[in-house]
């Protein structure tokens, strides 16, 4: 059986970002009340914007940000690989005094100096997609990573049929959300399945072209193999081209992605992929935003919002609760 796990969207009114090539472009000189009047203002800083993940999140922000009447920016570095941009990107926000602050961390210790900044000059702190090795944030909104991706495993035991060699090509090892995706997956297998093996585990940064070269790399070593598993939209569409470009059948090795992309969609359509984890973008930042306001106000709020994920697959990707979520 399917299982679904969301939460509901507000419905809003969609706002225009204020965005440029690469990334959202920041108020001026905005202070914490912005420069539209009394408008709080809310930095919020991604892990990037090569994925359309993250312009999904980006329009739940601004629907929030229409609801909750605050001014917010979306900005992210050029790379899902690039901590030190994301570090300056977050110091710049915290430069003009915002009213509240979001972080996706792409390392959760890098940038932990920044969010004790941000406690000492009275910022709240909201984490979204991916928490931070720290009490510092006043609310985590992000996917239960480590649920959905023991869901994946779950869907790849009973895909290979419950033994045989499977892999891993993961986004990152730095962020929570890394680990949590590839240890959620791991340790289903380690508990449920003694007769399935994980024989390798690589990263390839989130790279559609690094991840696909490991997948080949993995492929070509172990030509046993049953299953790949990736850990986010360009792990995932990069074991789909390794396996277009290796010519292996689908009936013989099992993809399982994470995320959705136009790219998973027709690979899933296509059969060269079995299902993958979707996740709630929009509910992300919406609620995001929403738990920004909320902390701005003095109000207390639950350590972590779960925005919920979905499994997606052929028999069901055409269901309209899938494709509501389905960032294209």
């Amino acid at each position: 059986m399917t299982r679904i796990r969301a939460v509901g969207i507000a419905a809003a009114i969609a706002v225009a970002a204020l965005t440029m090539t690469g990334c959202a472009s920041s108020p001026g000189d905005v202070a914490g009340g912005g420069d539209s009047g009394d408008k709080p203002y809310v930095a919020l800083i991604s892990k990037g914007f090569q994925h359309q993940f993250w312009q999904a999140v980006k329009s739940g922000a601004e629907k929030a940000a229409a609801e909750f009447d605050v001014e917010v920016t979306f900005e992210g570095p050029d790379t899902e690989a690039d901590v030190d941009q994301q570090v300056q990107l977050l110091q710049t926000a915290l430069d003009k005094s915002p009213a509240a602050v979001g972080i996706a961390a792409l390392d959760s210790q890098a940038v932990i100096p920044l969010l004790q900044q941000a406690q000492t000059s009275g910022i709240p702190v909201i984490a979204f997609d991916s928490g931070v090795e720290s009490d510092i944030p006043a609310a985590t909104a992000a996917t239960d990573n480590s649920a959905a991706a023991a869901e994946a495993a779950k869907r790849m035991v009973d895909a290979i049929g419950g033994a045989g060699k499977v892999a891993v090509v993961a986004h990152d090892q730095t962020s929570l959300t890394g680990q949590q995706r590839r240890d959620g997956f791991l340790d289903y297998i380690e508990e449920n399945a003694p007769d399935v093996e994980v024989v390798d585990v690589q990263y390839g940064g989130g790279d559609q072209a690094k991840s696909a070269d490991l997948a080949k790399a993995i492929i070509g070593a172990n030509p046993d193999l049953k299953g790949i598993y990736g850990t986010n939209e360009g792990s995932a569409i990069g074991v789909v081209q390794a396996v277009k470009e290796l010519g292996v059948s689908p009936e013989k090795l099992v993809v399982i992605g994470f995320d959705s992309g136009q790219a998973q969609i027709d690979a899933i359509n296509d059969g060269l992929m079995l299902g993958a984890i979707t996740q709630n973008p929009v509910g992300i930042g919406y609620e995001t935003v929403k738990a920004a306001v909320e902390a701005i106000e003095g109000k207390t709020l639950p350590k972590s919002i779960d925005t919920g994920y979905y499994w997606y697959d052929a028999s069901n990707i055409d269901d309209p609760t899938i494709q509501a979520v389905l960032y294209k």
